[in-house]
């Protein structure tokens, strides 16, 4: 039989995608791509937003239509939380959330017994366990993502996550060990720990940390890069930091969500720092990482956020030498205590906001890499760009260069020698 897979979403949601594919695979089915026929079509929601939603309606629609003979199969975080909208409007074969979904094989079988549609929804978050899928691999280009955990516990007011993806849980350490072992015997130089709350990872399990897990990955022979795709700051520890000083491999790259700079608008988000608290570790991570990128996340226009506390955040990213931002103006998430909070604020006030923060993550950005003028770097090279007509990939503080034309191959290092302000890509 036949498959193709749809995903929407986080990298989390791609790992967990083609995970499901694998598992197919191994068992005999045959993966085909959008414009074929195939008898079985998995799509695999995201609920991050509004519009996550809106575009999940929309292609469990479209594939149900456009496949009328498939066994369709409905999984993810929109369907979690919108299973009865689902089962009652839309009525695809089988219909998940985020849990079970390492069953989806079974399920398919005993579908194509019965014939009768199959409905099964974990509604208590606080008994998911993690959904292991056994080694796989999960790449986009010639960088592997590693999933490590699943789950939130923080509860920020503006986030639905943690009701639609359950209790933090961590995947067994062997587990990771095992998948990182595989995805170097298959050639990735690089490896990003993802998941949910990825910082979090070990705190269910009682025998190891995240730092502990850090340290076990980096020593293992033959890896090359290792990148943490997020950290909350009252999780890197000083173990961690030593890692930084001291694993050649470990990138030099620590992203660290602020959402906001405002110790007020932090407790009306549910974070749990001060404003004062994140300046102190960044600055106490900058005296002994002086050479690493941080990153951050911002959120602009949370109810409630007034000139003086949006001005705080821009200071405190001036403050505390962030190098790069990813901007969001807030979305309203119905089900969160957030959507539900007076003094909404207008869009063109988040739009102004917004592009206020994006210009100076691009001074702030500018002023990190002019540090490497005149430096050689080593680049991860990650593709030909046609436009460009030159190669292009990362270096591990990430970086993007133009490389010079030579023998070069997508997926090595290569070194750049007194790299110029040309060869950085904005």
């Amino acid at each position: 039989m036949t498959f193709y897979v749809f995903s929407l979403g986080c990298k989390v949601n791609s790992y967990e995608s083609r995970a499901v594919a694998q598992q197919l695979i191994s068992l005999g089915y045959k993966e085909v791509s959008y414009k074929e026929n195939a008898d079985i079509v998995i799509i695999n929601t995201c609920s991050v937003t509004a519009t996550a939603d809106q575009k999940s309606r929309q292609h469990i629609r479209k594939f149900i239509n456009q496949y009328p003979n498939a066994i369709v199969v409905v999984m993810g975080c929109y369907s979690q939380g919108n299973y009865e909208f689902i089962d009652k409007n839309i009525k695809p074969a089988i219909l998940l959330g985020t849990d079970y979904r390492n069953e989806i094989p079974s399920l398919i079988e005993e579908y194509l017994k019965t014939k009768e549609r199959i409905i099964k929804i974990n509604k208590n978050r606080a008994s998911y366990s993690y959904n292991e899928f056994g080694v796989i691999s999960y790449s986009e280009n010639v960088r592997a993502y590693l999933k490590i955990q699943d789950g939130c516990d923080n509860f920020c007011t503006y986030c639905i996550v943690p009701f639609r993806r359950g209790k933090m849980r961590s995947r067994e350490l062997k587990d990771v060990i095992n998948e990182a072992e595989y995805l170097i015997k298959l050639g990735y130089k690089e490896i990003v720990l993802t998941g949910i709350h990825v910082g979090g990872y070990g705190q269910d399990l009682g025998y190891v940390t995240f730092s502990e897990l850090v340290d076990q990955l980096t020593m293992i022979p033959g890896l090359e890069s290792l990148r943490i795709s997020s950290i909350e700051e009252s999780e890197i520890d000083e173990k961690l930091v030593s890692l930084y000083k001291t694993r050649k491999n470990l990138a030099p790259h620590i992203h660290i969500p602020l959402q906001s700079g405002s110790t007020s608008v932090l407790k009306r988000m549910n974070r749990k720092y001060t404003a004062e608290e994140f300046i102190n570790k960044l600055k106490s991570l900058r005296k002994s990482l002086q050479n690493v990128a941080i990153t951050s996340d911002v959120i602009v226009g949370f109810p409630g956020e007034t000139d003086e506390e949006f001005k705080e955040t821009y200071d405190i990213i001036i403050k505390s030498d962030i190098n790069m931002l990813h901007v969001f103006p807030y979305s309203a998430r119905e089900g969160t205590i957030a959507a539900k909070m007076d003094n909404q604020i207008a869009p063109e006030i988040k739009k102004k906001r917004s592009n206020e923060l994006l210009e100076l993550s691009k001074q702030q950005w500018k002023k990190y890499c002019s540090n490497y003028i005149g430096k050689s770097v080593e680049v991860l090279v990650e593709q030909f760009d046609e436009k460009k007509n030159a190669y292009v990939g990362h270096t591990r503080n990430y970086i993007e260069v133009k490389i010079p034309s030579g023998d070069i191959h997508i997926g090595t290092y290569v070194t750049v020698k007194q790299l110029q302000l040309t060869d950085i890509i904005e």
